[in-house]
């Protein structure tokens, strides 16, 4: 047994450590010598960390051994090219005494259970978090390998039987700080109205005669509510927060990894006052609530500028708010690390290198173009060529560009800006999308000026990306004249590299699913088991998949009234063009994706 420590005796696990070959008997030695000094700096910048928060409530538990190997960033004796992370640590020594270690999903709890079974100071005090019921169980994470006395009063006070189980000593301060700084801000707000009242929203108009005041989108308490939110997507790694009006409450859901997941459930009466909180920020029109409307709001996120694009609708029970997050880390990256196959990146980079011409990127909604776009743009951009985007809206401001936004309101539209943009002397245009006659006449028409025009079309491959414009209503002659490739992608989830393991499959089996698969007999896939990294879903991150179709003279030739897709396609295929499909096959035989994710995304 361990003998003391509100965490454990650190010889004992070192030891545990060693067993599991997650570290060697050296450097378990070296870890030891360094114990004392190691306690000693963390106590010091503790210290000044104290100083700098005066005014703030910090959570200071005692330091503990696993703060001290953390802060060492050892090299896994099994894998030198990682470090051993809190988790791993957690999760090693919790099996080494027999004790079950759950990485916390703060997707999965309940706001109200969390917050109202213990008193926030006790949860500080102890660290501890209740996750959930199970089979009328209070299950409660502790970062204490031995918090005996503090589960016996957990059970005192809720009426339960307790479940411990081991969790991060960081996920359980950064929860008790979220969920509990959260609902105390929502449960302030929320005392703030007097009387009751119900509110139906857009959808049945019930009439009151000012019984309740409407909350004030500058409380202090929804400022914090609404930062709090904004917090916790950033964490989550979330891309688009959507916040619903229902008939009694208020529902926010986080996209991660392209997948939707309900984060919190809000009282019906903040809803209103979150929303006009919002609109403040990103300086819309707080009184209009019957038409749609757009902004953005500017922040930060890890000492960098985040923007969020907001967008609001009436919807039946009163204003829906979606907001997407524009990270530079994901818009802004180096072409390579997108998703390309080698010879698809010298395709792409060969037409995007074109001194004039339209280059077109397609694909539905929420596949990944506007990335796409803006890293080409910030591998062409120098001092020595002038970029112009014409946007709606800009989703990323970015210096080196001249960014104009559309406004249709009062007549800026993108055909009004591109025929009026050539007086600026641009050598490179992007355009945020072509979907009318017009614009996509003034495109050409500044491609066969002499400028390199990019932009975006809403078709499901590269090919009919051609009969698009034809049906559009430009000329056969003028798409020749001007077009010079076409760009299609999707986005696949990644399997997650921490949980990746083998998978065998016949490859008949893989055919008849409609996979193009060129091999024979038993296959070796990769697929993800779930693990603490990936909140158990087997994905972590995206990646794009591209179909690349430089437009050639034989398929200019082959360009007509009554282009013949399947013609085209063929030709394309015999000049090279790996398809949409092929290329996220080539993917998952490579142990980037799953199967599964192939077929979501590539069948019909």
């Amino acid at each position: 047994m361990i003998a003391h420590g509100p965490e454990g005796d650190s010889r004992q696990i070192c030891k545990i450590l060693v067993d599991q070959r997650l570290i060697s008997s050296e450097q378990a030695t070296g870890i030891l010598a360094r114990e004392a000094s190691a306690t000693a700096a963390l106590e010091a910048k503790r210290a000044e960390k104290r100083k700098k928060n005066r005014s703030e409530t910090l959570i200071e538990a005692p330091i503990s051994f696993v703060d001290i190997l953390v802060a060492f960033k050892i090299s896994r004796r099994d894998d030198p090219d990682r470090k051993l992370d809190e988790d791993t640590l957690y999760e090693a020594i919790s099996r080494g005494l027999g004790l079950v270690y759950k990485k916390i999903d703060p997707l999965n709890l309940d706001l109200n259970l969390v917050t109202r079974t213990i008193p926030r100071s006790f949860a500080m005090k102890h660290l501890l978090l209740p996750l959930g019921m199970d089979e009328g169980r209070l299950v409660v994470a502790t970062s204490d390998f031995f918090n005996h006395e503090a589960i016996d009063d957990v059970e005192r006070v809720s009426d339960f039987k307790v479940v411990p189980v081991i969790s991060s000593k960081s996920d359980i301060i950064r929860l008790i700080d979220e969920f509990f700084g959260f609902r105390h801000s929502i449960t302030a707000a929320e005392h703030q109205f007097t009387g009751s009242g119900v509110d139906l929203g857009n959808l049945e108009q019930y009439v009151r005669l000012q019984t309740m005041d409407e909350l004030p989108a500058t409380d202090q308490h929804i400022v914090n509510a609404v930062n709090h939110l904004f917090s916790y997507a950033f964490d989550q790694r979330a891309s688009d927060i959507h916040i619903e009006p229902k008939r009694e409450t208020s529902l926010v859901r986080m996209r991660i990894d392209g997948m939707l997941h309900t984060a919190f459930k809000l009282p019906k009466k903040v809803h209103n006052a979150v929303i006009s909180r919002i609109k403040t920020l990103s300086r819309l029109n707080m009184a209009e609530k019957r038409r749609p409307q757009d902004g953005r709001i500017k922040t930060e996120k890890g000492g960098k500028e985040v923007e969020i694009r907001v967008s609001t609708i009436p919807v039946a029970f009163g204003e829906k708010v979606v907001m997407r997050i524009m990270d530079p880390d994901v818009l802004f990256q180096d072409l390579s690390m997108l998703g390309f196959f080698p010879e698809d990146l010298e395709r792409f980079k060969g037409i995007v290198s074109r001194p004039h011409g339209i280059v077109l990127v397609t694909g539905p909604t929420g596949s990944g173009k506007s990335t796409t776009l803006y890293s080409t743009l910030r591998m062409l951009s120098t001092p020595a060529v002038n970029i112009v985007t014409i946007e709606e809206p800009i989703e990323m401001i970015h210096e080196d560009f001249n960014q104009i936004s559309v406004q249709p309101a009062i007549g800026v539209t993108f055909d009004s800006i591109l025929r009026n943009i050539l007086r600026q002397d641009p050598d490179i245009i992007m355009v945020g999308e072509i979907r009318d006659l017009e614009t996509a006449q003034s495109a050409v028409q500044a491609a066969l000026t002499g400028h390199l025009v990019l932009s975006t079309l809403h078709t499901n491959d590269a090919v009919t990306s051609v009969t698009r414009l034809l049906d559009l209503g430009i000329p056969p002659f003028l798409i020749q004249s001007s077009l010079v490739g076409v760009a299609a992608q999707r986005l696949v989830r990644r399997i997650c590299p921490d949980c990746s393991s083998d998978l065998t499959m016949d490859a008949a089996e893989l055919k008849e699913m409609g996979l193009p698969v060129n091999l024979e007999g038993e296959v070796v896939l990769k697929y993800g088991k779930g693990c603490t990294k990936c909140r158990q879903t087997g994905y972590r991150g995206r990646q794009a998949v591209f179909e690349v179709l430089p437009y050639s003279e034989a398929l200019k030739k082959m360009t007509a009234q009554d282009a013949n897709i399947p013609s085209l396609r063929k030709r394309a295929r015999m000049e090279g063009l790996v398809s949409l499909q092929e290329n996220a096959v080539r993917a998952m035989l490579a142990g980037q994706t799953t199967f599964q994710e192939v077929l979501r995304v590539t069948s019909g």
